[in-house]
């Protein structure tokens, strides 16, 4: 039962004992709820009325995706913590379900929730590649590396069907143009005859992220993204053909993933990784609400003690917005943190820095070219 409240519903001891929230489990999703954005006056609950309603698990929600339209698809950043200055975003909300994602609160200028509509009410544009093609082509655009999916992940299960990531990298190889993810899925070798003769000429370069070595929290926390395991096995797949490959220890989960962080980066080593980086947990907006809640589920003895780490290294919040303080943290864990991650990284020798891409490589076909005159007409 769901209903509309603009109080606080009676906590343990009121008169109404009853109301008290129960978490729903819906099946292969990471949240619990459909809690309403930053932006909405009103706020919903699922209740327990007394008919046992919220007893069972809630049945499997159904992944519905709708047309995005855009005009343009590559979008400028300007941000020191990040290696690049341009992104392609070509799907909007994620499947994987991640309950940590950064990108959840974005959802709400949408109109959505960050919770379950993040998870199964999702975006995609499909003219991607034809907008692409466009951009490049215009006399103005100056090459430099594009950095995909970096809001959700661009091999996310949706990809299977509609291949927009592939049309993507079909059009940068058209073009010689470089370009590197970050993926949790193993999906992505599915291109490796196209993303390994980029590679070769400077062009390409994949990360995977890998939170955790755990399978039970990795299932909670990653509930449609490919298991720790395979996400090493695809490193190693993509390192055999020849394509750089990284691990993105991403986020560190205090008290609940930081114990991984060596062998994570040991096996990702021995799959053949070079390059390594790691991203501490960040919370913004809804997404506080959201992971406590996550946490009070599933690690309910742990949860407050991994708040207050979180909270500790963020000033005091679970989230802090200033340049180099936002995907590091501050503090006595967040300084013990780097530490172990830099030595960790000296012992294997792997680097932090993020691979070199040759941009004299760039040419955009005579066809774009001129479909671009064309269009200038009108």
């Amino acid at each position: 039962m769901s209903v509309d409240i603009r109080t606080q519903v009676a906590e343990e001891g009121d008169a109404f004992p009853s109301l008290i929230e129960k978490p729903l489990v819906y099946k292969g999703r990471a949240a619990s709820s459909n809690q309403v954005s930053r932006f909405d006056p009103h706020t919903r609950q699922a209740i327990d009325d007394g008919w046992g309603s919220l007893d069972e698990d809630s049945p499997a929600l159904r992944t519905e995706v709708m047309l995005d339209a855009a005009k343009t698809i590559i979008n400028y950043i300007q941000s020191p913590d990040l290696p690049f200055d341009r992104t392609l975003n070509h799907y909007r909300g994620c499947e994987h379900g991640c309950i940590y994602c950064y990108a959840r609160p974005t959802h709400a200028y949408l109109g959505m929730s960050p919770g379950l509509d993040f998870e199964s009410h999702l975006l995609m544009k499909a003219d991607a590649a034809e907008l692409l093609k466009k951009e490049l082509a215009h006399a103005k655009y100056q090459c430099a590396p594009i950095a995909l999916g970096m809001n959700t992940d661009s091999y996310q299960p949706i990809e299977r069907e509609y291949q927009l990531t592939r049309q993507i990298i079909q059009v940068l190889s058209e073009a010689n143009h470089p370009f590197s993810l970050v993926t949790k899925s193993s999906l992505v070798e599915r291109d490796i005859d196209l993303i390994a003769p980029m590679a070769a000429k400077g062009l390409a370069s994949i990360y995977l992220s890998i939170t955790t070595l755990d399978r039970q929290i990795a299932r909670r926390l990653e509930p449609r993204a490919a298991a720790p395991e395979r996400r090493f096995e695809t490193l190693r797949r993509l390192s055999e053909a020849g394509i750089p490959t990284g691990v993105m220890v991403a986020p560190v989960i205090p008290a609940l993933t930081d114990g991984d962080i060596e062998q994570i980066l040991q096996q990702a080593h021995q799959a053949g990784a070079t390059k390594a980086g790691y991203v501490f947990l960040r919370l913004p907006h809804e997404l506080s609400d959201l992971f406590e809640g996550w946490l009070q589920q599933y690690f309910p003895l742990k949860a407050s003690h991994v708040m207050s780490i979180i909270k500790q290294s963020h000033g005091g919040k679970t989230y802090q917005s200033g340049f180099g303080q936002r995907m590091r943290g501050e503090g006595v864990f967040a300084d013990l943190l780097a530490h172990r991650f830099k030595l960790s990284c000296q012992k294997l020798g792997m680097s932090g820095e993020r691979l070199g891409f040759r941009t004299d490589l760039f040419s955009v076909p005579d066809a774009w070219g001129q479909h671009e005159s064309q269009m200038r007409l009108f």
